[in-house]
Parts: structure tokens; C-alpha cells; sequence
């Protein structure tokens, strides 16, 4: 009897099968003596859409809003049906006693599998493999510790419920907008909130207004002293400024006390997921999506990371039995690793050993297995460096330093200058500049110094423009999606053109403003979304039951519709250009296309596109030699040359392949003739001629 295997993705199966000895490869499985793996490809089934529920939800209108289905159920994938159609034949098979979920170890890897044998009507026991690394060794001790799916219900529940909720919010409120407002309006239960963050920046920026202030120093000759203040700003004037020295002025500046302290950082614990992001987009300018596919590849192919998508910074305690053989792995990357290995691995941070503050997985750290940096890109190993160098700070001593601190009093005002000395270097030494610092000062309590006020004119600044890393901290300060769903979701958001990217800044666009006043208060707040997510944790801990949390997003559904559909607010489609289109004469309107912007038809039943601006081909011009434009114009397309006017007849797919370039005309003639002979063939003389009667 065998294992029928269920992997998330055919790389993560070929993997399985290699390390379980399935050597017999088919078009969608692998087969061993004991095992037959297969996979999935992400999700193969989702659940059904309103027209496949209800037939009066197939037409977008407002008297059929909100839909609440009594049941949802789920529906193939067209695309995918053929594999899991594969997997149904497979799981019939006599000789299956058992399943083994071995999709990716998450709630959204739980869903992939259950929605499969929920589909296929498996009924034999059913088992999970939970891994955090893709490494042979992790995958031959899972299997060796597989336990009862049943003991992971509760991360189901929690997706089908996430999955159930977005469903409900996401469908009603975008077709409410969109019918309502007569435009494609996409609002849901995490991106609208997300959204309102971005904009809540912008409106704090524009209401900003930029004042002057003026900081007093106290300089002498061996020290600058600031003035201490709670108001910072306090001294708005020049006037005030002045007028505040000249009282300073009448007194005698004395030190009043000398304070010597040592300060200790310990090292950060290592990433989780949201963190890594934030970084590689603050060092590397890398958004969340470019980032998540990063790391995945490092976890999937190179098998040198842990599992990704971890909202955890601590590891579990059984886990300090590996930290040597993860060190080994390591031990080129650095020069302080041969130490640390000498002294046994032994971990200064011991706090990141915390099995209540793991919750399905432990924090992003190396595996044992040594990498292959040639077989790494820039970029990889650019994610992989930060993953390793957090990691060897956990065996690095704290970061040291002996702070002075002398107060100056000059009548009532305390100045105050700060010296601050490096004792110990500690884990600093991976990823920052030690700056150099100066000799503390040798001055005593109630000594008596002589200088002069020194004025430095200031000016307020305004608040920083989001980028990703900024939005991700506060997407995670208010609970908005998972660390796995945050990268899509602001996909999502620039897709919709609800946002844009400006260089590193996230930027709404004049419709996402227009939708923020569309939607009601409440979705528009991060609080309600953070509700939601709470209780959506709690599910996934088995503290809440599902049904409840459904009742309750139906009840928010049901208001949220009525409150769009009671609105009086007015909307302007600031897509809509003043441009005619050729077929129907209706308004053109712009829209965001896989090659750029897209002028589309607002006529109903016309279906009239073209590119806004003319796309550059790699055709030369044959006066300037310059890049043309393909021009798309009644008869088809054509060439032309914006700086000369010059015009080309585009060629056909089949007078394209028919043409030989001179590269392949070189190709074709080295083929043929031999560098050595003593005789060419005909044909590489005849090609020869050719191309001398061509230049």
C-alpha cells in the first residue's frame, strides 16, 4: 500500500520525489515503492462566483446587492482542471491507503489541499507534513514525524473564513461602486483600508506648512552645548531668539553635572517576513512582490533559507541543537564564524529561544545546508546576505558604549552636551558603519566656563511620502493582511489604478481618492479590517469558531452595501478623456494595459482600443536610422519615424519569418563552410556570393 503525496508545486514534488526514492516519473506524478507524489499548481479550485450560485447575479445591479448565499461552494480552475482531474484518478487508486498533505506549511497552503480532497470526495485517512525547510534532512525527518491533518482544522477554518469574508466584503462593495458610479470600482476588506494609509500620509503632507525656529547653542572651546527645551520650536522668532541670549548673557554658564554611563544593545532576533521586505526595499529599493519571490526561490530551489512567510522573530527551543550545523553552513560567509564555531555555537541571545512566541513558524533564518553563491543571482544573494547576517548576530556579543553627559546650567536654562565612546563593537560589526567618536571631556561639577551663543536658524519638516517598506510597517501596525498577502495587495492596489509608484513612493491616484470618499467611514478605517484579523487569529488558534465570524462579516456586508446605496456623493471619472472614438463617436477613457496606457471605448457595446502612445519597435529608419513607432492605423499597422516623418509597410508574420537577417545569413554560412578545407561546398559559395553582392 502507498502515500498518495500532495505537493503545493511540481519543483517542491520532484524535490520529494528525489529524497523518497520515487524514481518513476509520469506526466503529473512521481512513483516509488511506497509513495506516489503529485501536486498541485497554488490553488486548483476557489470558490464559486455569484452567477454560478444565483442566476439573478449574473447582471451587476443594485436591487440584487447585497448577495449573501446560503452555501458557498467551490469550483475548478479552468486552466488547471486537467491536473486536478490527475489527482482524483490517482486518489481512486486501490493501492492508496492514506493521503499526505504536503503543501506549503500555512493557512493558504492548508486551504490548496483541503478544497482538493474536499472536491475529490477523498475518504481515507489523511495525514500532514510540516516542514520549515526544503532541505533532505527536514524532509526525511517530517515524514518521519507525520501527524492527523485533523490537528490543523483550525488553520483551515481560518482560511476558509479569510477566504469566505473577502468574498463577501470584496464582490458586494466593488459591484455597489461600480453599478452606483457607473465604473470599475474595486474596494475589499484589506486593500481600501491599506489604501486609506497612503492617502492619510498625503493629506498630512499637503496640510503641512513649513516654519522657521531658531536652536541656541552654548559654544566654548571644548564643546558645543544645546539648549534643552520640551518646545523645541519655542524660539520662532529672531526677535525671541535674541532677546533670550541677551537675558543669558547677564549669568555665568557652570557645569552642573557630569554624568558617565554604560549602555548595552542586544543584536536584533532575526526577520520575519514584513521585516525583510521593509529592509530590502529601504537598502535595495526592491518592492514586497520582488522581495517575497526572492526569498521563496532561496526556500524552494537553493534550500538555503527557512520557510518565508513567517510573521515570527523568535525560534523554537529544540532548536538550539541545530544552530551549530547552521554556523557550519556559514562558515566562509565571515571571518567572526570560525569563531563562534570554536566556542561551540553557542547563542549570546537567548532570548529568541520562545516557544509561546512562534506561531506556525519560527523566524526566518539559514538552513544547514552550505550555499553555492555562483548558482545565486545579485539579487538573491543580496536577500540571502541579510537573512545570514542577522542570523550570526544571535551568536555576536551586545554592542557597548560609554556615554558622557555634562549639564550645563546657565541661570534657569540646562544646555547639554553628549560624548559617546565604543567599548565593544559587538554584533554591530555586520551591518553598520561604526562611527568614530571623540575623548570624553575632562570638566568637573561646578566648574565655571567661558564661550559664546551660537544661533542656528531651523526649518520644519514635512512628513516622508510612504514608500513600501514605511506602508508594510503600518500595514502590520493595524493587522492589514498576513505577511504572505501583503505584497499582492499592493499589487492589487497599483493594478486597479488606485495607486501608483513614484520612484520608491506609493502615490493615490486621483480615482483611489474619489474611492476613499465613495466608501463608508467604517471600511475605510484600518480599525474595523483589524477587528476582523483579530478574530481571524483567533480562529487559526482555535480560541473562536468560524460561523460566528460569518455572521457577523454577512451583518458588515449587508450595512455597508445600504450605506452606498443611500449615498448622495457624486463621482468624476477622471480617466475620461475628451478624445472620440472612431467607430462610435462615444468618449474615450484611459486605462492601464500589459504595454502601457490603453485608450478603450465608454460605448456600451463597443469594443474600440488602441494604445495612448505610439509603441517603439527595434526598426530602424532608413534616413535617420532612429527607432520607429508602430503606428496602428485603419489598414493595419505601420511603421513611422517621429523625427522625419518617414513611413514603412509592416510586414506580415510570414514575410518576417521568410526574411534572413545578416546574423543569420553568418550563422548559416559558418555551417556550412569548413575554416580547413581545401574545397567550399557549393552552398557556401553560393551564399558567399550573396552577401559580397549585398555589401
Amino acid at each position: 500500500m502507498k502515500q498518495l503525496i500532495i505537493a503545493e508545486k511540481p519543483s517542491v514534488a520532484k524535490d520529494l520525489s528525489r529524497v523518497l526514492k520515487a524514481n518513476q516519473k509520469h506526466k503529473t506524478y512521481y512513483e516509488g515503492s511506497q509513495v506516489v507524489i503529485t501536486w498541485a499548481l497554488g490553488h486548483l479550485l476557489s470558490l464559486k462566483m455569484p452567477e454560478d450560485l444565483n442566476k439573478d447575479w449574473q447582471k451587476w445591479q443594485m436591487e440584487t446587492l447585497p448577495m449573501i448565499p446560503k452555501k458557498m461552494g467551490i469550483k475548478p480552475l479552468p486552466k488547471t482542471t486537467h491536473q486536478l482531474k490527475a489527482i482524483a484518478q490517482l486518489a481512486k487508486r486501490k493501492d492508496i491507503k492514506e493521503a499526505v498533505i504536503a503543501t506549503d506549511a500555512g493557512r493558504e497552503g492548508e486551504l490548496v489541499a483541503r478544497w482538493i480532497l474536499q472536491w475529490i470526495q477523498f475518504d481515507k485517512p489523511v495525514k500532514r507534513l510540516w516542514i520549515s525547510s526544503q532541505t533532505d534532512r527536514a524532509i526525511k525527518e517530517g515524514f518521519l514525524h507525520l501527524k492527523p491533518s485533523s490537528q490543523y482544522d483550525s488553520l483551515y477554518y481560518s482560511a476558509l473564513a479569510r477566504a469566505q469574508a473577502d468574498w463577501l466584503i470584496g464582490l458586494n462593495v466593488t459591484r455597489a461602486l461600480t453599478v452606483k458610479y457607473q465604473d470599475n470600482l474595486s474596494a475589499g476588506r484589506v486593500q481600501t483600508p491599506t489604501l486609506a494609509l497612503v492617502r492619510k500620509q498625503e493629506q498630512a503632507i499637503e496640510c503641512f506648512v513649513a516654519k522657521h525656529y531658531y536652536q541656541v547653542n552654548f559654544v566654548t572651546q571644548q564643546a558645543s552645548f544645546q539648549f534643552v527645551t520640551k518646545q523645541v520650536q519655542a524660539l520662532d522668532s529672531l526677535e525671541k531668539a535674541q532677546d533670550f541670549i541677551e537675558q543669558l548673557t547677564k549669568h555665568t554658564a557652570v557645569v552642573s553635572k557630569v554624568e558617565e554611563t554604560i549602555k548595552q544593545q542586544a543584536a536584533p532576533f532575526p526577520y520575519d517576513l514584513t521585516e525583510l521586505q521593509r529592509e530590502a526595499n529601504h537598502l535595495f529599493g526592491y518592492s514586497a512582490k520582488k522581495t517575497l519571490s526572492l526569498v521563496q526561490s532561496l526556500y524552494e530551489t537553493h534550500k538555503i533559507v527557512t520557510y518565508p512567510r513567517t510573521d515570527s522573530k523568535y525560534l523554537t527551543t529544540d532548536m538550539q541543537q541545530t544552530m551549530f550545523e547552521r554556523l557550519q553552513a556559514l562558515r566562509d560567509f565571515a571571518p567572526e564564524v570560525k569563531n563562534y564555531l570554536k566556542s561551540g555555537g553557542k547563542v549570546v541571545q537567548t532570548k529568541v529561544f520562545n516557544n509561546a512566541k512562534v506561531s506556525d513558524h519560527h523566524a526566518l533564518i539559514p538552513t544547514e545546508q552550505q550555499p553555492n553563491y555562483a548558482k545565486l543571482s545579485s539579487d538573491e544573494a543580496r536577500i540571502y546576505q541579510l537573512i545570514a547576517k542577522r542570523f550570526l548576530m544571535l551568536f555576536a556579543p551586545n554592542y557597548k558604549e560609554k556615554v558622557q553627559t555634562i549639564h550645563l546650567q546657565i541661570a534657569d536654562s540646562e544646555f547639554r552636551y553628549q560624548n559617546k565612546q565604543i567599548l565593544e563593537v559587538g554584533f554591530k560589526h555586520f551591518n553598520e558603519e561604526i562611527k568614530t567618536t571623540s575623548q570624553p571631556l575632562t570638566l568637573a561639577q561646578g566648574q565655571k566656563l567661558k564661550g559664546r551663543f551660537e544661533l542656528v536658524k531651523q526649518l520644519t519638516t514635512p512628513p516622508r511620502p510612504l514608500n513600501e517598506g514605511s506602508l508594510l510597517a503600518k500595514m502590520e501596525k493595524h493587522s492589514l493582511g498576513t505577511p504572505a498577502t501583503r505584497a499582492e495587495i499592493i499589487e492589487k492596489l497599483v493594478h486597479s489604478d488606485l495607486m501608483e509608484r513614484k520612484g520608491n513612493t506609493l502615490v493615490v491616484t486621483p480615482k483611489g481618492r474619489q474611492l476613499l470618499s465613495l466608501v463608508t467611514p467604517s471600511l475605510v478605517s484600518p480599525e474595523l479590517t483589524e477587528k476582523w484579523e483579530r478574530e481571524l487569529e483567533k480562529i487559526a488558534q482555535a480560541k473562536a469558531k468560524m460561523q460566528p465570524f460569518i455572521q457577523q462579516i454577512e451583518k458588515d456586508t449587508r450595512r455597508l452595501v445600504e450605506e452606498i446605496k443611500q449615498s448622495e456623493q457624486k463621482y468624476q471619472d477622471f480617466a475620461l478623456t475628451q478624445k472620440r472614438c472612431p467607430e462610435c463617436g462615444s468618449l474615450l477613457k484611459e486605462k492601464n494595459g500589459r504595454d502601457g496606457k490603453r485608450l478603450v471605448c465608454t460605448g456600451e457595446n463597443c469594443h474600440y482600443s488602441r494604445r495612448k502612445e505610439p509603441k517603439l519597435s527595434n526598426h530602424r529608419c532608413p534616413q535617420c536610422h532612429k527607432k520607429m513607432e508602430i503606428i496602428e492605423g485603419q489598414n493595419g499597422a505601420y511603421y513611422r519615424c517621429k523625427y522625419d516623418g518617414t513611413t514603412e509597410k509592416m510586414p506580415t508574420k510570414t514575410e518576417r519569418k521568410q526574411k534572413m537577417t545578416k546574423h543569420e545569413e553568418k550563422r548559416l554560412l559558418k555551417k556550412y563552410s569548413q575554416e580547413n578545407s581545401e574545397m567550399e561546398s557549393p552552398l557556401a559559395l553560393a551564399l558567399k556570393a550573396m552577401m559580397d553582392s549585398q555589401e
